[in-house]
């Protein structure tokens, strides 16, 4: 531990800090795991495509909102989205509760 001192005495100072990374291993987890299955999109607008479906579903988690209820909700009401502020609207920190 004596290579590490200054480490360890910011993680006693600050106590909010994890000793652990196994939050953030946990959270790219399915990133790494799928990294194989990526290999295999076919085309630049293959891996485009799912570049935004994996964007779309993270947003929804990081805003706490279920992925699942987010993209129907994002496909039934995307038609109507003719301008900025209605595809802003489609968020997921904006999405209606009830939907």
């Amino acid at each position: 531990m004596l290579n590490q001192w200054d480490e360890l005495i910011g993680y006693c100072n600050y106590g909010y800090v994890n000793i652990s990374n196994a939050l953030a291993e946990n959270a790219i987890r399915p990133f790494a795991v799928g990294r194989r299955n990526w290999l295999f999109a076919d085309s630049a607008r293959g891996a485009k495509a799912s570049a935004t479906c994996y964007s779309l579903i993270e947003t929804a988690k990081a805003n706490g909102v279920e992925p699942s209820s987010y993209i129907k909700y994002v496909l039934e009401n995307i038609a109507q989205a003719n301008t900025a502020e209605k595809l802003e609207a489609l968020l997921p920190w904006n999405m209606p509760k009830s939907a």
